[in-house]
């Protein structure tokens, strides 16, 4: 039965594909090959399926060709424009600190204005003070003058009236008439004295009077001034505050709580004591009061700047590099820093000042640098060719820890960069962005 079916199938495919033979000839005899039907149309068969095969291999190479060229495009597009932000964030960042540089200039020349205008306003109190004082003398003087020239005129009266009553009267009051001349001589000279002094203490008083209007004149200016100059120092703390106060909060930090920490850790006093800021006159608590608002302010920039120092707030490479990888999710697990590819040994440096807790091999990350910061802050450097700390080793902020590799589990040359807060991994990018509000 087979046979016959095998038969029939041989004689339909014949009218089709006839059978064919294939003559092998040598120099003795001559054979044939019989290509029966079937034989020939394995072969068709065979050889269409490796055409098709070829075909189909070809189609899928030339595709996956167009996509990973498609790719390579769209990775060169989104790293030219990571490095111009980076760009423009560097020139921000530069721009920032320039501000912050001339913020504080402009600080050190207002607080050299008020000690100047506070210097002078301290002079011409004094002055007032010895022109009052003057004038009162004066007064004084003029008072016992006026007071002896009164007495010298009754005297004058009483013995005119002497006189005048007649020889015996005058004779029994005065012992002669030329007594009483040389009487009258005396006190007339003395009040023409007595007048002289008045006017000359009249116009001494006067001259004093308007020099004191003068004095009086030139400290309201002078108060006007240092009105002027503590509104522009009360805007500029309070400007330059704002972006400060908004860096720590945006980098989840609470600005009063870091600022405690730092006072407690700087609040070393000792030595003698003088005023901060010296009265203006008195009376002027309003104005030493807003001195002393000014200079809290002034301190706690100053804790911030601290603070800055002790914050992992910089950035870890200075050289060209790309971002490949960022904080979160990653094949199914957590990535809890950011990966920084460049060139190979390029310097990674300490965003913060802080004390080397760990430097050497860590399962997976390589050669890995960690730094125990302030705040409960810690920040580790991953997949380093070397490392150039080690463990107790105090750093400060752009210190260089180590240079970039691709050691431990890793698939090419970059920098794994992790901030942890309370031992929990935060976001880099936070502390990376807040800075770009100052820095």
């Amino acid at each position: 039965m087979p046979a016959r079916l095998i038969g029939r199938f041989n004689a339909a495919l014949e009218r089709r594909i006839p059978e064919q033979r294939l003559f092998l000839r040598s120099d003795s005899e001559t054979r044939f090959i019989r290509l029966r039907p079937v034989t020939q149309a394995v072969a068709m068969a065979g050889f269409s399926l490796l055409l098709a095969w070829t075909i189909v291999a070809t189609a899928i190479l030339l595709m996956d060709s167009i996509g990973s060229g498609s790719a390579r495009e769209q990775a060169r597009r989104e790293q030219a424009n990571y490095e111009a932000r980076l760009d423009a964030l560097s020139v921000e960042r530069d721009q920032r600190a320039q501000e912050a540089v001339a913020a504080q200039e402009r600080f050190a020349l207002a607080m050299r204005q008020v000690s100047a205008m506070q210097s002078a306003l301290l002079a011409s109190e004094e002055r007032r003070k010895e022109l009052e004082t003057g004038i009162g003398v004066i007064q004084a003087t003029l008072r016992r003058t006026m007071g002896e020239r009164d007495q010298a005129l009754a005297r004058v009266t009483e013995l005119a009236a002497v006189a005048s009553e007649g020889p015996q009267t005058a004779a029994s009051a005065a012992p002669s008439g030329a007594d009483v001349a040389d009487t009258l001589g005396v006190l007339t000279a003395a009040l023409g004295r007595t007048a002289a002094e008045r006017d000359a203490m009249a116009e001494l008083a006067d001259a004093a009077k308007s020099e004191a209007d003068e004095v009086a004149y030139e400290k309201r200016l002078l108060e006007e001034r240092h009105d002027e100059i503590f509104a522009s120092l009360e805007e500029a703390v309070t400007i330059s505050m704002a972006p400060l106060d908004k860096m720590f909060s945006s980098a989840g930090l609470d600005p009063d709580d870091l600022i405690e920490q730092v006072r407690r850790g700087y609040s070393g006093q000792g030595g003698p004591l003088g005023p901060l800021v010296p009265p203006v006159a008195a009376g002027s608590d309003d104005s030493a009061e807003r001195a002393g608002r000014i200079l809290e302010g002034l301190d706690r920039m100053n804790l911030y700047r601290l603070a800055v120092e002790k914050a992992p707030f910089a950035m870890p490479l200075k050289t060209s590099f790309r971002y490949t990888s960022g904080f979160g999710r990653r094949w199914g697990r957590a990535h809890e820093g950011i990966d920084m590819a460049g060139a190979l040994g390029s310097p990674v440096y300490a965003t913060a000042e802080g004390t080397v807790v760990h430097a050497g091999w860590e399962s997976g990350y390589g050669n890995m640098v960690e730094i125990r910061h302030e705040f409960g802050l810690a920040t580790r450097y991953g997949h380093l060719s070397k490392v150039r700390v080690e463990v107790g080793q105090r750093v400060s902020r752009g210190d260089r820890i180590g240079d970039m590799g691709n050691t431990g589990r890793s698939t090419g040359t970059h920098l794994h960069y992790e901030v942890r807060t309370g031992g929990t991994a935060v976001n880099p990018m936070t502390f990376i962005k807040a800075a770009n509000n100052v820095f």
